[in-house]
């Protein structure tokens, strides 16, 4: 029960949060240089047809009532009709979020798998062999920007032995997935190599206390004490660092859909700023905002299965 209220009273406090997002990111857009109307027309457009245009969007009224507008479109999630896309809002993120959703899903998967193993074989053998190979393999893959590393893969498993695509969605469930093999461990990579890192430290850490010590004078197996002493405590600073990469994921994947032709969320964030798509612009700022606050909620209860001394 009290974790129950616990959510509640941390999606109650969401509210306040995404209130403030809401005004920053209008002022934030009215703040940008430049004529929404006139970059949408060109240059060379008759000045009626921009007045005609700024009327349509609701530019000629003052500031308070364009928030409202805003507001009232958030709350009834009609967010209008893109002024680039000529499409509705709502229609054109839901095209796109599934594949920034999925690239971000296969990002984790590939990070997880290659951070947690050779972290716990880092940690657990510190300064031998092992862990300094892999400090050096983690160094070396913090090093790599991830469009150059995407490059890579896509010319050697793309160009050179032809067994995935070097760029596009596809149109089946398998193509999506091949689609997304080589764009997820190109932006996994950097990140698995700090968790990597992090989690090999929490280790190192936690091994040298001296409850792990006495669960060891107990005659407690030394797998028990592995898993349940040591593992589990190095978790938590791993799991607060895959929650913040995971978000990051989520708004910054823009480089890699770019070098992988990948029509998500990040490139349409881009190219809606360029454009002063209003509509756009907020719509997809107030979501991944959202998504963020969203994850910090699911991270805090983690926190509580993987170490009992934390409350709710």
């Amino acid at each position: 029960m009290s974790h129950i209220n616990y959510i509640v009273k941390r999606l109650l406090q969401i509210l306040p949060v995404l209130l403030c997002v809401t005004i920053l990111i209008f002022a934030m857009m009215r703040l940008i240089p430049g004529d929404p109307a006139r970059i949408q027309l060109g240059e060379n457009a008759r000045e009626a047809a921009v007045q005609a245009l700024r009327l349509k969007m609701g530019l000629d009224k003052p500031l308070v009532t364009q928030y409202f507008i805003f507001m009232k479109q958030l709350i009834t999630l009609d967010l209008g009709t893109s002024l680039l896309y000529k499409i509705p809002v709502v229609k054109l993120i839901s095209q796109r979020i599934g594949l920034t959703f999925s690239l971000a899903g296969v990002s984790m998967f590939f990070i997880i798998l290659i951070s947690f193993p050779l972290g716990y074989i880092a940690g657990m053998n510190k300064d031998k062999a092992a862990d300094q190979t892999i400090r050096v393999i983690s160094l070396a893959a913090i090093s790599m920007p991830s469009f150059w590393l995407g490059i890579l893969l896509m010319l050697f498993f793309g160009v050179h032995l032809r067994l995935l695509p070097v760029g596009g969605w596809g149109s089946t469930p398998l193509e999506h997935l091949k689609g997304l093999l080589l764009p997820g461990i190109a932006s996994a990579m950097v990140t698995a190599a700090l968790v990597m890192r992090n989690l090999r430290n929490s280790i190192v850490d936690i091994n040298s206390l001296d409850y792990v010590d006495f669960a060891r004078s107990k005659g407690l197996m030394d797998k028990t004490v592995k898993k349940n002493y040591i593992m589990r405590n190095a978790l938590l600073s791993a799991v607060t660092l895959l929650s913040m990469r995971f978000a990051w994921l989520l708004g910054g994947s823009v480089v890699i859909e770019t070098v992988f032709a990948l029509p998500g969320i990040g490139k349409l964030l881009v190219d809606s700023i360029f454009a002063r798509d209003y509509p756009v612009v907020q719509s997809v700022v107030f979501l991944l905002s959202f998504s963020v606050l969203v994850i910090n909620l699911i991270t805090d209860v983690l926190y509580a299965f993987l170490d009992p001394r934390i409350r709710l």
